[in-house]
This record gives C-alpha cells, structure tokens and sequence, in this order.
C-alpha cells in the first residue's frame, strides 16, 4: 500500500511563499495522478489541484488559480505545490493524494472520493 508523506508546511506571512512536497516509498508516483487538498478546522475537506501521469494536464481550483503551481519531478518520485502570494484564507492542513484510476481533468480528480491514498498532511499557516 502506497505510504505518502507531505512536508513542507509551516507559518508563513501573507504574500508568502511556501512550497510543499509529497513523495512515496516502495511506489512510484510517476505512474498515477496526483492531488493536493486542504482542510480547514471545522470545514470540509477541500480539492486544489491535480496533476496528470505525464504532467501535461494539470487543473486548479479557482481560489488558488495563478498563485499555486503543481509540478512533479519523476526522478525523485516527487510532487510539488509551490504557493505564493498566501491568504490567511489559505490556512489549512493540506494533504496530497493518488490513485490508480483517476484522472486529472476539468471535470474529473476533484473530489476527495477520486482517490484511495493519503498522506497524513502537513500544516499550512498564513497569519501575521
């Protein structure tokens, strides 16, 4: 079974950067698609972005649109959410997750339903 292990997070001012990370161990990220969620105390799980195998199709939520890249880096198995310019609204846990079957699309990998494995999520704080 696929272990995932965010990292990356922390407390950060708005308008900062942060980038998270997501990799496995004894399973290749490379070959599945990938998503970041986040979850806010007393608020519901909620999709950001996913990115496809190949990296060629990647979507965003509109709230995190032109301020949150997703990226992977095969040879180290890898995957990547660069935040910038960060809201207080962005405080959240975030989780990366993947799954055999799901796809990245406009319509589809947007629900936490979509996919079977989760890391344990790291903690994002945007606050001055």
């Amino acid at each position: 079974q696929p272990q995932l292990v965010e990292s990356g997070g922390g407390l950060v001012q708005p308008g900062g950067s942060l980038r998270l990370s997501c990799t496995t161990t004894g399973f290749r990220l490379t070959y599945y698609t990938v998503g970041w969620f986040r979850q806010a105390p007393g608020k519901e799980r909620e999709w950001v972005s996913c990115i496809s195998p190949s990296g060629s199709e990647t979507n965003y939520a509109d709230t995190v649109k032109g301020r949150f890249t997703i990226s992977r880096d095969s040879a180290m198995n890898t995957m990547y959410l660069q935040m910038n310019s960060l809201k207080p609204e962005d405080t959240a846990t975030y989780y990366c997750a993947t799954d055999a079957y799901t796809v990245c699309s406009h319509i589809a990998g947007l629900a936490p339903s979509d996919y079977e494995y989760w890391g344990q999520g790291t903690q994002v704080t945007v606050s001055s």
